[in-house]
């Protein structure tokens, strides 16, 4: 049986990637940078063969599956909550640093164990890898053999990454996933393998800023 492969794609910038907003699960949408990023990737998977495509139901990652379906004749062929980002509860809307003004008692206790510590009306990297890491396999024993495409956001594909290399998931900050990205993972006999790490070849000149705002998000 040939390889299950699953294409992880970072959704195309948004104003609060370019401003180094926390967005969390915040819906926000897509800018018009980010529509073009989503539109040269599509073209860039012209060559593939994929059988499906999902995306995280948020805005930014539900119109990156979309405008890609509209580039390759494919369509959406479900949404899914659990390839959400990370939920970072009251944090969401602020900068990191207005964060650490704002809730400085929040950030202490996180970061004493930022993996399984979450803010206040979020979740933790360790949940939020738990349900993207099983949304993942899920797909992959719905396709087995086939080319499956997903949209969702930098913290899933960091931690499905981690997963794979195993890697702890501290290791995740040394990992970088940009916008409109491709990350391809591989499930062969052999068990799972990293094919492809944060393409973008796809984008020329439109790569988005390679600094990202800390927590990703």
């Amino acid at each position: 049986m040939p390889a299950t492969r699953i294409l992880l794609i970072r959704h195309g910038e948004t104003e609060y990637n370019r401003t180094a907003r926390i967005q969390g699960q915040l819906d926000i949408e897509l800018s018009e940078k980010g529509r073009r990023q989503a539109q040269l990737l599509g073209r860039r998977l012209r060559q593939e063969k994929i059988a499906a495509v999902y995306a995280s139901d948020l805005k930014r990652a539900r119109e990156t599956a979309q405008i890609i379906c509209e580039e390759t004749g494919l369509s959406i062929t479900g949404l899914r909550e659990d390839l959400r980002e990370i939920k970072f509860g009251r944090w969401q809307g602020h900068t990191m640093a207005e964060v650490e003004e704002l809730y400085p008692e929040d950030v202490a206790f996180w970061r004493l164990d930022i993996t399984n510590h979450a803010p206040p009306g979020g979740e933790s990297y360790a949940a939020m890898r738990e349900r993207g890491w099983r949304a993942v396999t899920e797909l992959a024993a719905t396709h087995r053999g086939e080319t499956v495409a997903v949209a969702t956001h930098g913290g899933i594909v960091k931690a499905v990454l981690c997963t794979v290399l195993g890697l702890d998931l501290a290791d995740r900050r040394r990992i970088v996933v940009d916008n409109a990205s491709l990350s391809i993972i591989e499930l062969t006999t052999e068990g799972w393998r990293v094919q492809t790490m944060n393409d973008t070849c796809h984008l020329g000149d439109l790569t988005s800023a390679v600094s990202k705002p800390w927590p990703e998000a």
